[in-house]
């Protein structure tokens, strides 16, 4: 008879929706400690606890019991196929977790100034910031997370999406909010652009993440196809009857996260969505006056496929930007990278 599980007493949640492979333990890139407490036959229970940098950072820092649950306990005995179908469901979740889930446990005592706003690109949704987000709040700053019409679960109809859509989304999550450091990935990079544009007092800092930066008149499709070492086109399926552009599925990985483990892999195989036409081909307007004045901070990503390492560095030399970091990352930086991420969005804030 299958063990009945139970939850956490720390944690509150089922032990098996924190499984992590043990090969994972071995990812965690960032000053935690990690203390085995107990093994047997079935599960590993641990403990992370974060290190403490500066004995200045006013951070508290809790201790939190993790279980960590073979993926086969998971499914119990309905053997490998159904351990399969558990896997991809788990699978960004499981990486993530043993990734940074040590972000969890540290609370701030020191509220920042500054609000950090993110956008995510073109097949994408928010989600895609969830493993960095924890790490930016840990240090006092209010997240905001913005989700573009027409992605994930949103199901606002194509044919209604304009690039001022996406505009006005990242506007109205802003509000009357000042102090903020807007960070764009892909091709939310001419999203932040064009809202830095309309609102320039309220915006501290652009940061681009692996991003477009345009030059006014440009749009995204004009400056992809500046850009000869991209993979996107060998994959790209434009459907303009239906107003889609979609990515061919055996491409998903190449071009976009060909360092995330294979589970996180298939997971966007599986769930990435067409992505509305016409607001890829809508140049932006932009101004000195406006735009111009407004401070930016290019974060590389050296082993993109998507937009490569040339075409960002060639984006920068057009639109001179005042700090510069690099990351040694695929396309999706908070995939596999998310703890450097996140550093660099710290120290471009400093």
């Amino acid at each position: 008879m299958q063990e009945k599980r139970r939850r956490d007493p720390l944690l509150g949640v089922n032990p098996g929706r924190l499984a992590l492979h043990y090969t994972h333990i071995q990812t965690i890139a960032m000053p935690v400690r990690f203390a085995p407490l107990r093994r047997n036959s079935r599960h590993v229970y641990a403990s992370f606890l974060p290190q403490r940098k500066n004995t200045n950072d006013r951070t508290i820092l809790t201790e939190v019991k993790i279980i960590l649950v073979p993926s086969w306990y998971v499914c119990g005995n309905k053997g490998p196929k159904a351990q399969k179908k558990q896997n991809m469901k788990l699978a960004l979740l499981t990486t993530l977790l043993a990734v940074f889930g040590f972000a969890a446990v540290a609370q701030t005592a020191t509220k920042k100034n500054e609000t950090i706003v993110l956008v995510h690109g073109a097949w994408a949704d928010a989600s895609a910031w969830h493993g960095v987000t924890p790490l930016l709040q840990a240090k006092g700053y209010d997240v905001i997370e913005v989700n573009l019409p027409g992605h994930g679960k949103d199901e606002t109809s194509f044919a209604t999406i304009t690039f001022q859509s996406y505009v006005d989304a990242v506007k109205k999550a802003i509000g009357a909010k000042k102090n903020i450091i807007l960070v764009g990935h892909s091709m939310a990079g001419l999203v932040i652009s064009q809202t830095a544009e309309a609102i320039p007092g309220q915006i501290k800092e652009l940061v681009y993440l692996s991003a477009f930066l345009p030059r006014n008149g440009e749009s995204l499709l004009s400056l992809a196809k500046q850009d000869p070492d991209s993979h996107i086109g060998k994959y790209l399926v434009i459907d303009e009857k239906n107003g889609t552009a979609v990515i061919k599925k055996e491409g998903i990985a190449e071009v976009f996260a060909l360092d995330a483990p294979a589970g996180v892999q298939q997971y966007l195989v599986d769930n990435t969505k067409a992505e509305p036409l016409a607001p890829l081909a809508t140049p932006v307007s932009l101004t000195e006056a406006n735009f111009g004045k407004v401070k930016k901070v290019y974060i590389y990503t050296t082993q993109d496929n998507a937009v490569s390492f040339n075409a960002q560095k060639a984006m920068v030399k057009n639109t001179p930007v005042s700090k510069e970091f690099t990351i040694t990352s695929s396309h999706t930086a908070f995939i596999a990278s998310a703890p450097v991420l996140a550093e660099d969005i710290l120290k471009s804030i400093k």
